[in-house]
């Protein structure tokens, strides 16, 4: 069984020796050592020191340690490792870059939504009238 960092169980594993061409997407945990070129989308993506990917990426978390190139979207925290290379936009909440980690493009860090938009509740408070 193969576990990332944190102890989590990995869903799904491409390796190093591997190409893909076209979408890929899991319910977990997808780990990523070889190449892709595609739309990518599961729950948090770790890409290794190994991995090239070439499109998008759409997950809750995404760990890059390779070289990413297109548009990278995380809904909660984008990590750009030592040696991880980002060439696109990023959307995330929260960005991380460790030294040595390089990003050429644009970021765009949405706000957390809140929990009652200021609209609904002057609607509420207008109905309760």
């Amino acid at each position: 069984m193969i576990f990332n960092r944190d102890g989590e169980k990995l869903k799904s594993f491409l390796g190093s020796d591997s190409e893909l061409e076209g979408d890929l997407s899991s319910t977990g945990i997808l780990r990523l050592d070889g190449t892709v070129r595609g739309k990518i989308r599961a729950d948090q993506v770790i890409l290794t020191e190994r991995a090239v990917i070439r499109g998008e990426i759409a997950a809750r978390r995404i760990i890059v340690g390779g070289r990413a190139e297109g548009v990278l979207r995380a809904e909660e925290l984008l990590e750009i490792g030592p040696k991880g290379r980002v060439q696109g936009d990023i959307v995330a909440r929260r960005v991380l870059m460790a030294s040595g980690g390089t990003f050429d493009g644009r970021i765009e860090m949405p706000a957390a939504a809140p929990e009652h938009a200021p609209e609904e509740a002057e609607t509420a408070g207008a109905r309760a009238s």
